[in-house]
């Protein structure tokens, strides 16, 4: 599975247990990347996208459990570490602020290879920046070509 986090700059996800900011064209592009793979998420995170249509969307409070190889999780409000031996890939959308926050993005990135960062403009946000992590050439024990 591929996991799709907003974070602030200090890798905040939620505060009160509230999403901290929400974006029609992240939402946009989310889908986009998603294509016709599933996209997993709770609840919670599915009344963010009750406007978009989409075919791609599956609502399920267990979906980190049961999304399978190459299917989008859109998560805003679990801890994903328990997960990471299943994660193949970690896409991170930077707000660039810095909201109030109890809820942060904990994730080691350290054995995570960045392969891609894009800055584009949101609907709420003058400067989005997205992040592609895959597994793979960093961390310990790993070969430096």
């Amino acid at each position: 599975m591929i996991i799709i986090v907003c974070i602030d700059s200090k890798n905040g996800m939620a505060f009160n247990g509230r999403r901290q900011s929400r974006d029609r064209i992240l939402r946009q592009r989310v889908l986009s990347l998603a294509g016709t793979k599933k996209l997993w998420m709770n609840a919670y995170s599915a009344k963010q996208f009750a406007d978009e249509a989409s075919d791609c969307i599956v609502t399920d409070e267990q979906f980190l459990e049961h999304a399978g190889p190459g299917e989008y999780c859109f998560v805003e409000n679990q801890e994903v570490s328990p997960h990471l031996p299943r994660i193949e890939g970690i896409i991170l959308y930077r707000w660039n602020r810095t909201y109030p926050s109890d809820f942060c993005f904990t994730a080691d990135l350290a054995e995570w290879k960045l392969e891609q960062t894009a800055d584009f403009p949101g609907s709420s946000h003058e400067r989005i920046t997205e992040e592609i992590y895959g597994r793979g050439t960093c961390g310990p024990g790993a070969e430096v070509s």
